[in-house]
């Protein structure tokens, strides 16, 4: 008896042993996975964009005789729209959840309108009429733009954009006028680069490291242009537009 008891106690240590090593072995204890680094806007990237583009064609026209001091004026708006499409390139600086940077892009466009109006009266016993036609398009343009934004999450940033606005109109404009039997006609077709500002906002989502998706809204403004002038000092006609439209679009971009 006093020998089993002894190959007993020895049996329950040597099992004792072997249970503590498979415990405390570095082998056999799970590890967690480390965690996913949050994304980094920080960096430059180059993409491309398309949508639509559109607005109001808004000429001024007045006929004028200074030697009875008559005076008509008339406008009038046609809508404008058409595809736009580009490429933009940019680089953004990230500071915790605030994404700031620079944005530059040149554009296709084919956004066009055409109108005409004609205002007649009588101003001081005159006999007064006058009539314009405008056919303009946007041939392409491109921004300059600071942004600015902020991470709701670290993959989706939305941002405000503001900066210059460049680009190409060609304008064919007629008018006439007849105040108290002084007339003329006339019609220039020209197009000329015009320098403007341009404001809007977007929203971009980072799909991967590497690629993002973008949607954004511009208003873009290249001021005034003077488009056609007939007569001289005492009578004639002046005809003028404004120039100015709004591009929703939507691109993709490759961050380095």
């Amino acid at each position: 008896m006093k020998f089993l008891g002894t190959v007993a106690a020895a049996l329950l240590l040597s099992s004792g042993a072997f249970a503590a090593d498979a415990v405390f072995s570095g082998d056999s204890v799970p590890t967690a996975a480390p965690a996913a680094p949050a994304f980094d806007w920080t960096g430059a990237y180059f993409g491309v964009n398309a949508g639509y583009g559109g607005g109001k064609l808004k000429p001024h026209f007045y006929a004028y005789d200074n030697g009875s001091d008559a005076y008509l004026d008339a406008s009038a708006s046609a809508s404008a729209s058409g595809f736009v499409g580009g490429v933009q390139a940019g680089y953004n600086f990230q500071s915790g959840s605030i994404v700031y940077g620079v944005e530059t892009d040149i554009q296709y466009s084919n956004v066009e309108a055409k109108l005409s109006g004609s205002v007649s009266s009588s101003i001081f016993g005159l006999d007064a009429s006058a009539s314009g036609s405008v056919k303009g398009s946007v041939e392409w343009f491109g921004t300059t733009r600071a942004r600015v934004g902020f991470t709701p999450t670290d993959r989706f940033l939305v941002y405000g954009t503001g900066g210059v606005a460049y680009g190409k109109y060609k304008l064919k404009a007629e008018g006439s006028y007849d105040i108290g039997g002084s007339d003329d006609t006339g019609s220039v077709s020209t197009s000329k680069s015009k320098v403007g500002w341009t404001v809007g906002a977007g929203t971009e989502y980072a799909i991967t490291d590497n690629l993002t998706f973008k949607a954004e809204y511009l208003y873009t403004n290249l001021g005034r242009w003077n488009l056609l002038e007939l007569g001289d000092a005492d009578a004639g006609l002046k005809l003028s537009s404004k120039l100015d439209f709004h591009t929703v679009r939507v691109g993709l971009n490759y961050k380095f």
